[in-house]
């Protein structure tokens, strides 16, 4: 009998379609819980239940008492959690009923910025985190900077903490969206872009995405690279408090473009010349870092927990510290003005993803994982999984750069 496995999300669930189908290949009957529309889950013949929460409100009484009945009608026999408030609802929902891992895919606002109500919420949620994790049997981090704050201020339980990079990225998926794309050229003259030089940047236009930084770094780069145009894909007017003012990206026409949300990602970036990512928020392991690295784009992002688990400077791309537009616009500046040395860049970028973030050995640690926990529960003993992060599929970065 397949196991059920439930897996909880929030409003970007159905980016992890991908890996329910590839686990509902390894054996396991896949329902996935989201507070996002049906439509993408029912094209893939997913079962899914909507829960209604706001990410912007502290307010999650409701959803607590939705995900507990969902889960007693739904009857898992094992349920898998992601984003931040999903990872405390869930645990504090079910309350041992059903095995449960959740997987901390960044630290989010709470532990990112440094705003006064961000600082006064933080010993609350650490709180959250740790009685979370009494009903939680295995807690998976993408990233070791998050492991490793986790066990500093014992928010987990001894031997519950695992290192899995990512949610795996579907390299035969993002090949098919390119090749059925049209031409870099022909992305370019739709925007009025045929000669320029491109720098894109993909996420949520914030402040925490650190989108204002990166406008500052735009006339440091047009000094030097007066050719230079910086495409931003993805949401602001859906971002509430967060969102970057529409006015402050406008001010920089037509040097920069605002396309909003885009569903042709893998096009837009065949099209660039390198990827910017200036944020300023504690990721997991960014899928937009994995997606520009199977682009074969140079890289030059924040040195933020997450980021630095994709890019090692000067092998295929550079971190500089966050916030600092004069860093940024000097690495694109750098990158930019030696074309052979950022190709060389992005195709070890390209290696290196298949190599270690590939979805396939992603789901091979998720399942060893569930099926070590649902065994530990048939026998009745306590659970205490293997260590994933021994697992061969993710080495760190020095040990592949030779």
């Amino acid at each position: 009998m397949n196991p059920h496995l439930v897996c909880v999300g929030g409003e970007d669930h159905a980016f992890r379609i991908p890996f329910l189908l590839s686990l509902r290949q390894k054996g396991f009957q896949v329902t996935a819980v989201s507070s996002g529309p049906d439509t993408a889950f029912s094209q893939h013949d997913i079962p899914h239940r909507r829960y209604g929460f706001d990410r912007f409100s502290s307010g999650s009484g409701g959803a607590v008492r939705t995900i507990r009945k969902l889960i007693s009608d739904l009857r898992p026999d094992i349920v898998q959690s992601f984003d931040t408030k999903p990872n405390l609802l869930t645990p504090l929902a079910i309350r041992g009923a059903v095995p449960v891992i959740r997987t901390i895919n960044g630290l989010g606002w709470t532990f990112s910025s440094r705003e006064p109500r961000a600082m006064a919420l933080r010993p609350i949620f650490s709180g959250l985190q740790w009685l979370s994790s009494r009903w939680t049997a295995a807690t998976v981090f993408q990233n070791r900077d998050d492991k490793a704050f986790f066990e500093r201020y014992r928010l987990i339980g001894r031997g519950t903490g695992h290192l899995i990079c990512s949610s795996g990225i579907d390299i035969d998926g993002f090949t098919r969206a390119r090749q059925s794309a049209p031409s870099s050229q022909a992305m370019r003259e739709q925007l009025g872009l045929s000669s320029a030089e491109v720098i894109i940047f993909v996420g949520r236009l914030t402040r925490e995405k650190g989108i204002p930084t990166l406008l500052k770094a735009v006339p440091r780069v047009l000094e030097k690279r007066p050719n230079a145009r910086f495409v931003l894909v993805g949401p602001w007017e859906s971002e509430g408090p967060f969102a970057v003012d529409k006015s402050q990206i406008e001010r920089h026409s037509p040097h920069v473009i605002a396309l909003g949300p885009r569903h042709d990602v893998p096009a837009l970036l065949g099209m660039a010349d390198l990827f910017a990512f200036p944020t300023q928020y504690r990721e997991g392991v960014p899928r937009v870092l994995l997606e520009a690295g199977l682009a074969g784009l140079p890289i030059v992002a924040s040195d933020m927990p997450g980021c630095n688990e994709v890019v090692q400077p000067g092998w295929n791309g550079y971190l500089v510290p966050p916030g600092d537009a004069e860093a940024f616009a000097s690495r694109i500046n750098q990158v930019l003005a030696d074309r052979p040395a950022g190709a060389a860049m992005g195709a070890r970028s390209i290696e290196f993803v298949k190599q270690h973030f590939a979805l396939p050995l992603v789901v091979a640690q998720y399942c060893d994982l569930y099926r070590h926990i649902l065994d530990a529960k048939a026998l009745g003993a306590s659970v205490q999984a293997p260590q994933t992060e021994k697992n061969a599929a993710f080495r760190p970065l020095g040990e592949v750069r030779q």
